[in-house]
């Protein structure tokens, strides 16, 4: 599996977890109990699908070993395994993180280890 995994994130989260030491979830994560992230390569199919229009994001690279103790590859779009993090995520864990603004089209510019 991929050595480095991405959470999208909202700009108030990212704050709110740099405060408290780790990133709080999402309401989807809420929802479903998990925390969603995307490989590099599922990364702007998820931006696209899920994101599109919106800025004020922040993408965040997690180095799986750091998270490996609750970290779970699982079937979800088109059966496609997907990391899920069945903990929230400690802020330490976070190698970098980029702002990003995702265009009407789904489209946004993504660093260049994610290309």
């Amino acid at each position: 599996m991929d050595s480095r995994i991405y959470k999208i994130t909202t700009r108030p989260l990212w704050t709110r977890g740099l405060d408290t030491g780790q990133l709080p979830y999402s309401p989807i994560d809420s929802e479903d109990g998990f925390m969603h992230f995307s490989t590099a390569d599922q990364l702007r199919e998820t931006l696209r699908l899920h994101f599109a229009g919106q800025d004020g994001l922040v993408l965040c690279a997690v180095d799986t070993e750091r998270v490996a103790a609750d970290l779970k590859w699982e079937p979800s779009r088109g059966g496609e395994l997907f990391p899920h993090l069945h903990a929230q995520l400690p802020i330490a864990a976070v190698a970098a993180h980029y702002p990003i603004t995702v265009g009407g089209d789904g489209r946004c510019e993504l660093p260049e280890e994610c290309d």
